[in-house]
């Protein structure tokens, strides 16, 4: 039910508060523990949602730059390649000793 406190366990914690607070209180205060575990829970929650958006975020992150270092690498062959054919275009043009047929 609660993890490792049982039925017998959950009698002795009742009993005791009983006791501690009395019979008029413990309503009340068995309403503020009930609120400070749901404030807990949404608060642990919450820190847990944002975690997970920072891992998001962060993964998303390297992969972008990990595209931008593709893309940079994809420019530099593109670069290359035209400078080889200018090269090559050079190289095939007649100079001015030699006739075009």
């Amino acid at each position: 039910m609660f993890g490792s406190i049982g039925v017998p366990e959950l009698i002795v914690i009742f009993i005791i508060a009983l006791l501690v607070f009395g019979p008029k209180k413990l309503p009340e205060v068995g309403k503020s523990v009930g609120r400070a575990i749901r404030e807990f829970k949404k608060a642990s929650d919450e820190l847990r949602n944002k975690v997970e958006e920072e891992i998001n975020a962060s993964e998303i992150k390297s992969e972008i730059n990990e595209v931008k270092s593709n893309l940079t690498e994809f420019k530099d062959d593109l670069n290359e390649f035209q400078d080889n054919i200018k090269k090559d275009l050079k190289t095939d043009e007649p100079g001015e000793g030699q006739k075009v047929t």
